[in-house]
C-alpha cells in the first residue's frame, strides 16, 4: 500500500507557489497561460 506524499506546506509553497513560479521564465509562462484561460491565478498544480 502506498501512502500519499506528505510535503510540508512551507516546502510546497517554496517549490510550487506563486513567487516560485514568478522566479523563472517558464513559471511566468505558466501563470500567463492560466490568466489567459481567465482563471484566478492558482499555481498549486504542477507543470508538465
Amino acid at each position: 500500500m502506498h501512502y500519499p506524499h506528505r510535503k510540508s506546506r512551507i516546502k510546497r509553497k517554496r517549490s510550487i507557489g506563486f513567487r516560485a513560479r514568478m522566479r523563472t521564465k517558464a513559471g511566468r509562462k505558466i501563470i500567463s497561460r492560466k490568466r489567459r484561460l481567465g482563471r484566478l491565478v492558482n499555481v498549486a498544480d504542477k507543470p508538465m
